[in-house]
């Protein structure tokens, strides 16, 4: 059994779609509230590119979890910042599939180029934020009740990682 780390490909959004959704209806890790169709998520994809990865983790043709880089603004002087995504299938969680995509996705985005990462991570997550503080990632604030997810008001961290050029 060999977990590799890849880029996405058209092929593996069944498998994203299908740990995203298990997300959305069981966790407050995404305030997206509806689960998401394969056509939705095929438009998603396509919305990314080399500047703003999609990573997976796989084992023998099954994708274990997925991480994305994404924009994180339309407006131009953002193009040097994206957003961070990490979603694990319910079984594989705390095996260390969290801290390898992280990984690659901060050496895609150093390769892209990008200057800086932004995090939310749902308020009362201390172990998305412990993850994230191990990649060097800093706390830069906290949005109080900005989401209602299940009649229940949210927070959410912000965490920063500053790239830098090396």
């Amino acid at each position: 059994m060999v977990r590799i780390i890849r880029k996405a490909l058209p092929e593996d959004i069944a498998g994203i779609t299908e740990i995203y959704n298990e997300a959305i209806l069981n966790t407050d890790a995404t305030f997206d509230t509806q689960p998401k169709t394969l056509s939705e998520q095929r438009k998603w994809y396509k919305a990314h590119g080399p500047r703003n990865p999609i990573m997976v983790a796989e084992e023998n043709g099954v994708i274990l979890g997925w991480g994305s880089l994404s924009e994180w603004s339309t407006r131009c002087a953002y193009a040097e910042t994206a957003e961070i995504s990490l979603y694990i299938r319910r079984e594989y969680r705390r095996q260390g599939l969290g801290k390898k995509l992280m990984q690659a996705l901060i050496n895609e985005g150093k390769r892209a180029g990008l200057h800086t990462i932004l995090s939310r991570i749902t308020g009362g997550n201390e172990v998305s934020v412990k993850l994230h503080r191990q990649y060097g990632f800093e706390h830069i604030g906290t949005m109080r009740e900005v989401g209602n997810k299940r009649d229940k008001l949210l927070d959410v961290e912000m965490m920063q990682l500053m790239l830098g050029k090396d």
